[in-house]
């Protein structure tokens, strides 16, 4: 890259490396990248396409660039991702939430239609709090609790929940599932792990690399998480109390299997996601 460039020729250079790179989306990685190392916001790089940029700019716009090309994602390099309305946190402890999960929310409204319902919600496997917050943020009235079992994801999420202004309405805690909790809930939801361990080496190096094993992993058969919850869920759950989990490829029939044996209702087939995938599935308690 020459000494100087003006944002738009940076911007462009970039992006040109990247699709090299055979990288998805290379206009919009060059852009946020940019951004973030000119401390601007993304939509600014237009305005100011002529400016130059200056030196320790570029030279970390190039540092960014490298490490992308490396194959870490764009929300590591920038510890933070956008999720629903929402924009998160990351740490080492969390997986960078994806918009498949937001397919989980979206089930989960839909269960609950009335905004002014005063639920009381479990998000087991919490993360970066990604779930939790944004069921929050449309359901006012709702009190939620958030559960993993890392205590740096805990600290993540909670800091997610107090940037969102949800601190009031929520906890966030450190244990092995919902085996420490009470229950009475109206609402769990759920993006446990559900890669098998045969399946880790398959995973796409952003994933493999850069997303908690712990997060990942469940198991020669993928379904160690969800076995463990589901049999959790008529404790934790009130009478007519819902169920969102969301689903690997291919892992319907089994979770629906695991949910009904545990004496839970499945109501209908998964709620599939922007792709076709069935990505949430829904139970209720009796």
């Amino acid at each position: 890259m020459a000494d100087r460039p003006a944002i738009g020729a940076l911007r462009r250079q970039m992006a040109t490396a990247l699709a090299g790179a055979g990288l998805d989306t290379p206009d919009l990685d060059a852009r946020l990248l940019l951004a973030h190392a000119l401390g601007l916001e993304p939509q600014a790089l237009l305005v100011r396409a002529d400016d130059p940029v200056p030196e320790d700019a570029a030279a970390a716009a190039r540092t960014l660039l490298d490490r992308r090309l490396a194959g870490e994602p764009v929300g590591r390099i920038l510890g933070h991702r956008a999720f629903w309305t929402l924009d998160l946190q990351l740490s080492p402890d969390t997986l960078e939430p994806r918009p498949d999960t937001e397919t989980v929310v979206e089930a989960a409204l839909a269960l609950f239609p009335d905004k002014a319902a005063p639920l009381r919600i479990l998000d087991l496997g919490t993360g970066t709090g990604a779930i939790l917050a944004a069921v929050l943020v449309e359901r006012p009235n709702a009190f939620g609790i958030g559960l993993d079992r890392a205590e740096g994801a805990a600290r993540t999420a909670r800091a997610n929940l107090a940037r969102a202004g949800l601190a009031g309405r929520s906890a966030v805690l450190v244990g092995d599932w919902g085996a420490a909790l009470a229950g009475g809930f109206d609402l769990v939801v759920s993006n446990p792990p559900y890669i098998t361990i045969a399946a880790m080496a398959d995973l796409a190096p952003d994933v493999r690399l850069f997303d908690p094993e712990l997060a990942l992993v469940a198991g020669a058969e993928g379904l160690d998480a969800y076995r463990a919850i589901a049999a959790d869920l008529p404790r934790l759950l009130k009478a007519g109390g819902r169920a969102v989990l969301e689903l690997g490829i291919g892992q319907e029939e089994a979770v629906a299997a695991l949910f009904r044996a545990a004496g839970l209702e499945v109501p209908g087939p998964a709620r599939r996601d922007l792709g076709g995938v069935p990505r949430a599935l829904s139970a209720v308690r009796p």
